[in-house]
């Protein structure tokens, strides 16, 4: 049995791993990539943790980096572990040996809100920095949600009132739009149609998506966004918006609807975004600032310096 069948049984037993560390998903971000799996074990070879990795490759150089579009990874424990720093700290152990033993040049992984694992591979020698994302944890009560909105928010829903949300757009048509509107923005697409339709041919299948869309009368489409979700979050993952529609109000009543979602499936709102551009305008929807934590360490100094530097600018 490979790591990944092992991993692909383990995550089955779990009560919750988060949507970014699924196999499928994996499966999906990493197509065409290397990646494979790390355990920590007890003495009886069961699975403490586990830490899913994307291998990358440049020149003679070998780093771990984050998958495209995720925005966390890390290591995972069992719930045995997860509130015991003791246990934690020796799972932690086991994974740095692991990494020290795989030659790399750089090690980079984003690990989850709360993970006590940053504190242990912090006193391990590993460097760490604070990233935020924006939530929603309480949707309980729409109204009083709304009235957390900015004026600027509340101004361009009012706008938006001839606009009305669809459910129904499909995977290609979301590729041409998100294309037509990063071309219209001046920004070339993040994200090729064939790696869009892959991750929502999976997640459609495991009924984890949907494809939103806020259009007028006619059927035109002035915003939509791919959301995916997972027990705990739905996840604002690629949103898309015409900006010749800025002041429709679309791009506004889009996030809306896509928590009014999350509400129907009872989970959180994330806006799944760590851009600090972007921390003032997701703050204007009622959200509130959620850390979570990088983990790295540089193996070779100059190497790994240029590997970061190109991982900035790609």
């Amino acid at each position: 049995m490979t790591n990944k069948e092992r991993y692909a049984e383990w995550v089955a037993k779990q009560e919750y791993v988060p949507i970014s560390m699924m196999p499928w998903w994996l499966d999906s971000v990493c197509a065409g990539k290397e990646w494979n799996v790390l355990f920590a074990e007890d003495e009886n070879n069961n699975i403490l943790g586990a830490m899913p990795y994307l291998l990358c490759k440049r020149a003679w150089f070998k780093y771990i980096s984050m998958p495209p579009l995720s925005q966390t990874a890390g290591i995972w424990v069992t719930a045995e572990v997860t509130s015991d720093r003791w246990k934690t700290a020796e799972v932690c152990r086991q994974f740095k040996e692991q990494l020290d033993a795989m030659s790399l040049t750089y090690y980079y992984q984003q690990y989850l809100p709360g993970s006590l694992c940053v504190d242990a591979m912090r006193g391990l020698g590993f460097k760490i920095k604070e990233h935020v994302t924006y939530c929603v944890n309480d949707l309980s009560d729409m109204d009083v949600l709304l009235k957390s909105f900015s004026k600027e928010k509340h101004r361009l829903l009012q706008k938006s009132s001839t606009l009305h949300v669809e459910h129904v757009m499909e995977i290609e048509d979301f590729c041409r739009f998100y294309a037509q509107c990063q071309k219209t923005d001046r920004h070339l697409p993040r994200y090729s149609r064939e790696f869009l339709v892959v991750l929502e041919r999976k997640a459609r299948r495991l009924h984890q998506c949907e494809i939103m869309s806020i259009c007028n009368a006619e059927g035109v489409p002035y915003a939509a966004a791919l959301l995916l979700w997972d027990k705990r979050s739905l996840y604002y993952i690629i949103p898309a918006s015409d900006i010749i529609f800025n002041e429709s109000g679309a791009a506004v009543l889009l996030v809306l609807e896509a928590m009014k979602l999350a509400r129907e499936k009872h989970v959180h709102f994330d806006f799944y975004h760590t851009d600090h551009h972007a921390a003032k305008d997701f703050m204007q929807y009622g959200t509130v600032p959620v850390s979570f934590y990088s983990v790295e360490r540089s193996y070779k100094a100059l190497p790994a310096f240029i590997i970061r530097c190109v991982q900035r600018f790609t």
